[in-house]
C-alpha cells in the first residue's frame, strides 16, 4: 500500500429546497470526523483530478447511499467512498429536530499527484488549497501517515484550477419524533442486520422486555409480550408501518391481530418501538406501547440473494435501489418455501414491496409506496405434554393436520411532506385489503357440547375454522408551528387520524376426519370506524428543562349485522325443531324471530399524556412520563348502545437515558422504572381459541438496555424484569414472563490475510442471544426456561457474499410456548377429564442456511 494525498472540498453547503423564510430552520450536516483512506500502490492514475460524491448522512451522523457523481477511476473512488463511510457528522436539523439529508463532498487530488501523473517534478506548482482555520491563507499539507493513507483537509473553497461544484442538500427524510423519555427507542438496524432473524417481526427484540412466540408455525403472526402484556397477535400493541396502521379491526383472532409476515426482513431501516402510551400520536391499541416500522435500502443497485438450508427451505429476494435516488426508494420481491421441522409445518409466500420518494416543489417532498403479500401454511399446533412423556406422540408432532391458514394482503399509501416558514406538515393517506384464514384445535373432542334443541351427537371435534377479510381506508397528518420563546423554540402540533373498516367475519367448527363445518359460531358484518385527533405542546424554558405532552381524543364507532344472533333455545317448538341448525329463527315455544340482530355504538376517550426531561447534564438526561391509553372491544361484545366500548389503560414510569462518544464509540444506556394498571384485561381462553376479556391487572418493573458501535462492532442489551397480576385475587397474570433477556452483537471489517485480484474479503459476523425466566402459568404452576443462540458469518469479495446462518446452536429442545388447561386429543384411551394438564407448541430444532448474493449496480 502507497499514501496518496488529496484535498477535499465542502462544496457550498447551501439548501436549495426552500425559500429564504424556512431555511432558518434548516442546518445543513456538518463534519465531526475524518478518516484516511488508502490506495494500493499498484493504482492507476486517476482520470481526472476530483471526484464528486453524492450520499446521505442519516439521522446518526452516518453517511450511507454513496454514490459516485463524477469518477477519477475505480480504484480512486473506492477509496473515497471506503473513507467516507467512516466519517461521521452532526445530523441535518430541520425544526430543530435531526433528520436525514441528501448531499455531496468533492475529493480533489492534491496537485503533487497529477504532476506525478504528467512527469512533472513533485515540487513544481504545487497549489495548496486555503483553510478555514487559517483565515484563507495557504497552508503545508500534512504528511502522508506511514502506513498509507488519504490525508486530506476540509475547505470552503476548491483546489486551484479546480472548477467549483455547487453544492444542494436535501432533506427528503420526515422528522424523527421527539423523545417521550427513556423508554422511547430510535432503533438503527444498521450492522445489527446479520444477526439472523425469522422474520420482521424479530426486530421487535431490539426493544427491551420483548418475547415472541408462536403456536402456529411459519406463516402465523407472531404473539408478542412486551413490559408483562400478552399482546397475542399485537392486541396490546399499536403497529405501524411508516405510519399505516397494521393491527385489524374487527378480525376474529383477536381484535388488533397484526400480522408481520408481509415485511421483507432486509428493507427494515429503522424502528421506534415506544413502551408506554406517553406520545399523544398514539392511537388505538397502544396499550403496551407502539412499534413503527421504517423501511429502507441503504445499499443502491441491484442485490440478488438466494438461500437453502434445513428442512427443504428456500429462500430467494430480489431487492433494487436506484444510485442517487433516496434509501426510501427501492423495490424488492420474495419468495419462500419450506416443508418445516417436525410434522405439518410446511409453508409458502411470497412478498413484493415498491416505493419512491421524491419531490413536489422546493419545500415539499412525497412518497409513495404499494405492497402485496399472499401465505399459504400448516400448523402442528399444541401438544399435551404427557402424551409426549409417555411416548405417544413425538415432540414435533402433531394431533391435527388440517390445522393451518392462508393469509392475504395489499396495500397502498402515499404521503406528503412541506415546511414554510415556523410551519410544517405531514399529510398521509393509505388503502388496506387483507384476509385472513386460520384452523387451530386447542381442546380435541371437548367443546361441542349437547344443547337442548340439537339432535343426539357425540364430541365431532373442536377444529376452529376463522376466516376475516376486510378494507381499510384511512389517513392521518399533522402541522407544527414554532415560535422563538424564551430565548427557545418552543412548538405546538395538532394532527388527526382516521381509518374506516368494512369487515365480514365468519368462525365455524369443522367436524373431525374432514373439511364439514357443523356450527356457525359468528357471522358478523361490521363497520367500524376509529377517529383521532391530538395536541401536543413541546415546551423548554431553559436548556436543562423540557415538557413535552398534550391530549388526545379517540372516538370509537361501530355498527355490527350479526347474521347468526340466535343460537340457542331453551325451549324449542315440539312440531318444528330447529335440530342442528345454527343460526335459528325461533325462541322459546317456536315464536318466530329473524336469525340476524344490529347493535351499534360509540365511544369518546379522553386521553392526557405528558413527559418531563431534565438535562442532559453529562450526556444524561431524566425523564418521568405519564399517559392514558384505549383498547377498542371485540365487534362481537358490542350491545345495542353499549357505554365504553373499550378498555382503559393507566400507566406511568420514570426513567435516565445517556449517550456518550468515547473516540471512535458511542455508547447509549437506559435505566427505567414503570407501571400500568389495564380494567379490561386480554386473557387467553383454550376454548375460545384467543384472548378474551378478564379483570383489571396492573404492573410494575424495570428495564436496563445498552448499546454500543464503533468502526468493526455494534453491540445491544437488554433486560426487563416485571410482575403482572390480577387486582382482586394477587394472582400472577397467566402465560407472561417475568425476566426476559436479549443480546444481539455483530463484528464487521476487511479481512487482512486475503485479498483477490486486490480487492479486500469483508467479513461479518452476527449473533443474537435470548433467555427467557420461568413464565407464570394457570393454577400456580410455572413454565420452562428457554435459552437459544443463533449466529451468522458472512463473507462478501466486490459483488458477491457468501452467508452461513445457524439457528438454536445448541440444539436446545425447547418449549416456545407452554399452558395448562384441559383437553382430550383421544390419544391414550383413557376417559377424558377436565382436570388440567400441561401443553406446550416446540420451538424450532437447530436449522442451518447457506445463502448466496449478488450485489450489481451499485458504487465500488
Amino acid at each position: 500500500m502507497s499514501p496518496f494525498r488529496t484535498t477535499a472540498a465542502v462544496l457550498g453547503l447551501a439548501f436549495a429546497m426552500a425559500p429564504s423564510s424556512a431555511r432558518a430552520e434548516v442546518t445543513p450536516p456538518e463534519v465531526v470526523e475524518r478518516v484516511d483512506a488508502t490506495l494500493p500502490s499498484d493504482a492507476p492514475p486517476p482520470l481526472q483530478d476530483h471526484v464528486l460524491l453524492e450520499f446521505t448522512v442519516g439521522t446518526d451522523g452516518r453517511a450511507v447511499d454513496i454514490h459516485v457523481v463524477e469518477s477519477a477511476g475505480q480504484a480512486w473512488d473506492r477509496a473515497a467512498a471506503t473513507a467516507l463511510a467512516q466519517w461521521r457528522f452532526k445530523p441535518a436539523r430541520h425544526e430543530g429536530l435531526e433528520v436525514a439529508a441528501r448531499t455531496r463532498l468533492s475529493f480533489s487530488m492534491p496537485a503533487a499527484v497529477l504532476a506525478q501523473d504528467a512527469g512533472v517534478p513533485e515540487d513544481a506548482g504545487v497549489v495548496e488549497a486555503p483553510s478555514p482555520a487559517d483565515g484563507g491563507q495557504s497552508s503545508p499539507e500534512p504528511e502522508a501517515p506511514d502506513a498509507g493513507g488519504l490525508a486530506f483537509t476540509v475547505s470552503d473553497a476548491p483546489d486551484a484550477g479546480h472548477p467549483r461544484h455547487e453544492l444542494s442538500t436535501t432533506v427528503l427524510g420526515r422528522s424523527v419524533p421527539r423523545s417521550r423519555g427513556a423508554s422511547d427507542f430510535q432503533l438503527e438496524v444498521g450492522e445489527l442486520q446479520v444477526v439472523p432473524r425469522r422474520s420482521a417481526a424479530d426486530f421487535l427484540k431490539l426493544a427491551p422486555g420483548i418475547l415472541l412466540t408462536n403456536e402456529g408455525g411459519e406463516g402465523h403472526p407472531e404473539q408478542i409480550f412486551l413490559r408483562g402484556f400478552d399482546a397475542r397477535e399485537g392486541q396490546d400493541l399499536e403497529l405501524t408501518v411508516d405510519g399505516v396502521p397494521i393491527n385489524e379491526l374487527g378480525n376474529l383472532h383477536g381484535n388488533g391481530f397484526a400480522d408481520l409476515n408481509f415485511l421483507i426482513p432486509e428493507l427494515v431501516e429503522n424502528l421506534r418501538v415506544l413502551e408506554g402510551p406517553f406520545d399523544p400520536r398514539q392511537g388505538n391499541f397502544a396499550v403496551a406501547g407502539s412499534a413503527d416500522y421504517q423501511l429502507g435500502l441503504p445499499e443502491r443497485g441491484l442485490t440478488v440473494k438466494g438461500g437453502y438450508g434445513s428442512f427443504d427451505t428456500a429462500r430467494v429476494v430480489a431487492l433494487w435501489g436506484p444510485p442517487g435516488e433516496s434509501t426510501r426508494t427501492f423495490g424488492g420481491v420474495q419468495l419462500f418455501r419450506t416443508s418445516g421441522f417436525g410434522s405439518n409445518r410446511g409453508a409458502t409466500n411470497g412478498k413484493a414491496v415498491a416505493q419512491y420518494e421524491g419531490q413536489v416543489s422546493e419545500n415539499t417532498s412525497f412518497r409513495v409506496g404499494a405492497q402485496g403479500y399472499a401465505a399459504h401454511y400448516r400448523s402442528a399446533g399444541l401438544l399435551r405434554a404427557d402424551d409426549v412423556v409417555n411416548g405417544l406422540t413425538g415432540f414435533y408432532d402433531t394431533y391435527d393436520a388440517r390445522q393451518g391458514g392462508d393469509s392475504l394482503r395489499a396495500q397502498v399509501n402515499f404521503d406528503l411532506h412541506g415546511h414554510q416558514g415556523k410551519l410544517s406538515w405531514d399529510q398521509l393517506a393509505f388503502f388496506v385489503f387483507r384476509s385472513t384464514r386460520i384452523l387451530e384445535n386447542f381442546t380435541g373432542f371437548l367443546e361441542d357440547a349437547q344443547l337442548p334443541q340439537q339432535n343426539p351427537h357425540p364430541q365431532r371435534g373442536d377444529l376452529i375454522d376463522r376466516d376475516t377479510s376486510g378494507f381499510t381506508v384511512g389517513a392521518r397528518g399533522g402541522a407544527r408551528w414554532r415560535v422563538r420563546l424564551f430565548e427557545r423554540f418552543q412548538d405546538v402540533e395538532a394532527g388527526y387520524f382516521f381509518r374506516f373498516d368494512v369487515v365480514d367475519a365468519l368462525q365455524t367448527r369443522v367436524e373431525a376426519g374432514g373439511n364439514v363445518p357443523y356450527l356457525r359460531e359468528y357471522d358478523l358484518s361490521s363497520k367500524l370506524s376509529d377517529l383521532g385527533a391530538y395536541l401536543d405542546v413541546n415546551v423548554s424554558p431553559v436548556w436543562w428543562l423540557t415538557l413535552r405532552g398534550g391530549l388526545r381524543a379517540e372516538v370509537l364507532t361501530y355498527d355490527v349485522l350479526d347474521e347468526c344472533a340466535a343460537k340457542e333455545v331453551r325451549r324449542p317448538s315440539t312440531g318444528n325443531p330447529p335440530g342442528d341448525e345454527s343460526c335459528l329463527s325461533q325462541r322459546d315455544f317456536g315464536k318466530y324471530r329473524d336469525p340476524t340482530e344490529r347493535n351499534s355504538t360509540t365511544g369518546v376517550a379522553l386521553l392526557p399524556r405528558g413527559t418531563l426531561l431534565l438535562g442532559p447534564v453529562a450526556g444524561v438526561t431524566l425523564s418521568g412520563s405519564v399517559g392514558t391509553g384505549v383498547r377498542s372491544v371485540d365487534p362481537q361484545y358490542i350491545t345495542q348502545n353499549l357505554a365504553t366500548p373499550f378498555a382503559s389503560i393507566f400507566a406511568w414510569e420514570g426513567g435516565a437515558a445517556g449517550a456518550w462518544r468515547f473516540g471512535a464509540h458511542d455508547v447509549s444506556a437506559r435505566a427505567v422504572l414503570f407501571g400500568t394498571r389495564v380494567d379490561q384485561d386480554l386473557v387467553f381462553n383454550p376454548q375460545e381459541g384467543r384472548g378474551t376479556l378478564g379483570g383489571s391487572t396492573s404492573r410494575v418493573g424495570t428495564l436496563l438496555a445498552a448499546r454500543g458501535r464503533g468502526g468493526f462492532y455494534d453491540a445491544s442489551f437488554n433486560v426487563t424484569w416485571v410482575r403482572s397480576q390480577f387486582d382482586d385475587t394477587g394472582l400472577l397474570v397467566p402465560y407472561v414472563p417475568d425476566v426476559v433477556l436479549r443480546a444481539d452483537g455483530a463484528l464487521f471489517h476487511a479481512l487482512p490475510f486475503f485479498q483477490p485480484m486486490g480487492a479486500p474479503l469483508l467479513g461479518r459476523l452476527g449473533l443474537g442471544v435470548t433467555w427467557v425466566g420461568r413464565r407464570a402459568l394457570p393454577y400456580g404452576q410455572r413454565s420452562d426456561v428457554i435459552f437459544v443462540t443463533d449466529v451468522n458469518a458472512e463473507v462478501g469479495w466486490r459483488w458477491v457474499s457468501l452467508g452461513f446462518s445457524i439457528t438454536n446452536l445448541f440444539g436446545a429442545q425447547y418449549r416456545l410456548g407452554e399452558y395448562n388447561y384441559a383437553s382430550d386429543f383421544r390419544t391414550s384411551g383413557s376417559l377424558p377429564t377436565l382436570v388440567p394438564v400441561r401443553h406446550f407448541s416446540a420451538g424450532a430444532p437447530r436449522a442451518v442456511m447457506l445463502s448466496l448474493a449478488f450485489h450489481l449496480g451499485g458504487e465500488p
